[in-house]
């Protein structure tokens, strides 16, 4: 079976354009930058066996690399079935000039469960589909060519691994499951003795970066030297003796980090034989008093209204992964344009270089934690409903079915991996570890944890759901009912963290015209924009008077049934009319000032 791409329901615009033999060839690691460097991505051999086996499969198909098995680009478009293994095999050989260097494999995410060989040999297993992982494969590399085995098992809804919204049977708020290689592969050059990361952290009080050097190969770097720069002009260096402490650069007068100014500083660090480049930006989320006494968000020192779309980050060719970078930053420039100054990435972890469009465009991100857990359905899922949002944390994981103690431990494990792969990242102002209770366990406790790991972000730790009063907010989600004010509390803000879900359908733009979901329905463009307009004039600018802090609309774009969408699930159609969206924005963002 030789690659071709595949007819999905819909497909975009960017899967015409999509070359096999450059798929994703952008650098995938914008935190920390080397010129020595080799992707993967592309196409690949790949077969299908039981769980069971031990040994790979006679190789007999393609598969584009790093579209997920059940995508349409991927070439595949099957589902992986709990009681399988996708197989994948490809050859490649190490740049002569690598010689006497540490090679490093990458993955920037593999869903769920990988193991690798490299010539025949095991090098390693991973469990996780959000994050990346890397293996030093040079003891296991010879002369001449080199073969790369990777085994992924993904059970998706049958396990309680993190998971998102992927199911084997989509329906309603539910799609499509997603499974195997569905990020970047690539591989790097470095010394024996290299920089594994960086930890920056922005000090406003201080006028200052601090940054802490990760060894790799060693305990300890030495001769860690650090340059800031800006418009081709040094604004700050530092230098320390090893890797063991931290760094502090001064930066008098700093230029900081807002969404209306996005200013980010080049950062360029060198430790013995090894050298990077990076870059950051400064800025300080944190609760504040407004002039009227009421706890809001601020950030830098100003109160800021936050307002944007809940984004699933689903394509329909592509499913998790884009098209390509155009595709992905094509639509969080349109975002911007509509007048949005942030988004919620809901259960979903994306690629580095997504935040890094953030970053540069000046988009804050609320970052949800993936949920797992077990499935509820049935007659425990209307209990629920009915039960409200105040009930005790051992009943909410009585329905919930986090009650193994793997299910929890791995979900603090990858929590904390989260946050350190993300810490990096200027955009990113909120964590967001559980959103409507799928699989809430001890909110309170995990947001106090989160809080001190990072205190430079703040924490909706229960979205709309199971509020147990921790964290920075009282979170809610509304659909279908009219929006009242709530007032912030002393120690609180309030936050509408979803609402909307307004609906539209649009012909020859659906996924399936057999079902649609949605939370109210309007027949033209016209009469949902307007309906829109009505929300935001007439319910929402009230709250927003009263003290409300953000406000994330259902959603960026319709998803497989889900008709809910600003655009057409393709991004072929903007389902209202744009000026008038961007005007109602303007009027929203304006009557935001707290001193209105």
């Amino acid at each position: 079976m030789v690659w071709q791409r595949q007819r999905a329901p819909l497909m975009t615009r960017w899967s015409e354009a999509l070359c096999p033999d450059c798929v994703w060839p952008e650098y995938p690691h914008p935190q920390l930058v080397r010129e020595d460097w080799l992707n993967l991505n592309g196409v690949w051999q790949f077969g299908i066996a039981p769980r069971a086996q031990a040994v790979p499969p006679a190789f007999k198909g393609e598969i584009l690399v790093p579209f997920p098995i059940e995508s349409a680009l991927s070439g595949v478009m099957r589902p992986l079935q709990p009681e399988e293994r996708l197989w994948y095999r490809r050859m490649f050989t190490v740049p002569t000039a690598w010689e006497g260097k540490r090679v490093l494999l990458h993955f920037g995410a593999v869903d769920w469960e990988a193991e690798v060989w490299v010539n025949g040999q095991r090098v390693g297993k991973h469990q996780g589909g959000y994050l990346p992982f890397t293996f030093d494969i040079t003891p296991y590399l010879h002369p001449g060519e080199q073969e790369l085995v990777v085994a992924v098992w993904d059970p998706t809804d049958a396990h309680w691994q993190q998971r998102g919204k992927q199911v084997r049977h989509p329906h309603s708020i539910w799609y499509t499951q997603v499974s195997g290689i569905w990020q970047t592969v690539w591989l790097e050059a470095v010394p024996s003795r290299y920089i594994a990361g960086l930890r920056i952290t922005p000090d406003l009080a201080a006028q200052a970066v601090r940054v802490k050097v990760l060894a790799g190969g060693s305990d300890i770097l030495r001769d860690i030297h650090v340059e800031v720069w800006a418009e081709g002009m040094r604004h700050g260096e530092a230098s320390l003796s090893s890797s063991e402490g931290e760094l502090v650069i001064s930066l008098p007068s700093p230029r900081l980090w807002h969404p209306d100014s996005p200013f980010l500083y080049d950062l360029v660090v060198t430790a013995e034989e090894d050298r990077v480049s990076s870059y950051f930006g400064l800025r300080e989320f944190r609760l504040g008093k407004d002039i009227h006494g009421r706890t809001r968000v601020f950030l830098n020192d100003e109160p800021l209204f936050m307002f944007g779309p809940l984004d699933q980050g689903y394509w329909p060719d592509g499913l998790y992964t884009p098209p390509s970078e155009e595709a992905m930053e094509w639509e969080l420039k349109l975002l911007k344009q509509l007048g949005f100054n942030m988004l919620r990435k809901h259960v979903k972890v994306e690629p580095a270089r997504y935040y890094y469009a953030c970053d540069r465009l000046g988009l804050i991100v609320w970052q949800d934690m993936p949920n797992g857990g077990r499935a509820q359905t049935g007659f425990e899922g209307l209990v629920t409903l009915f039960l409200g949002v105040h009930q005790d944390d051992r009943r909410a994981l009585w329905r919930f079915g986090r009650k193994s103690p793997d299910s929890r431990a791995d979900y603090q494990r990858e929590l904390k991996a989260l946050v350190d792969h993300l810490y990096h990242f200027p955009c990113i102002g909120v964590w967001v570890p559980f959103n409507e209770g799928w699989g809430q366990f001890e909110a309170r406790a995990i947001a106090e944890w989160l809080k001190a790991y990072d205190p430079t972000r703040l924490v909706d730790h229960a979205s709309g759901w199971y509020d147990q009063g921790g964290g920075d907010f009282a979170s809610y989600h509304i659909y279908g009912k009219p929006l009242k004010p709530i007032p912030p509390t002393a120690t609180r803000a309030v936050v509408l963290s979803e609402f909307g879900g307004y609906s539209l359908e649009i012909c020859n733009h659906l996924w399936n015209p057999r079902q649609r979901f949605g939370y109210k329905h309007f027949q033209t463009i016209p009469d949902l924009t307007a309906a829109y307009e009505r929300l935001l004039d007439e319910q929402l600018r009230p709250w927003v008077e009263a003290g409300l802090s953000a406000a994330i609309y259902t959603q960026t774009t319709d998803v497989e049934i889900e008709v809910n969408g600003y655009m057409t699930y393709d991004r072929a159609v903007l389902k209202m009319d744009a000026e008038r969206l961007r005007a109602v924005h303007k009027r929203l963002m304006t009557k935001a000032d707290p001193g209105l």
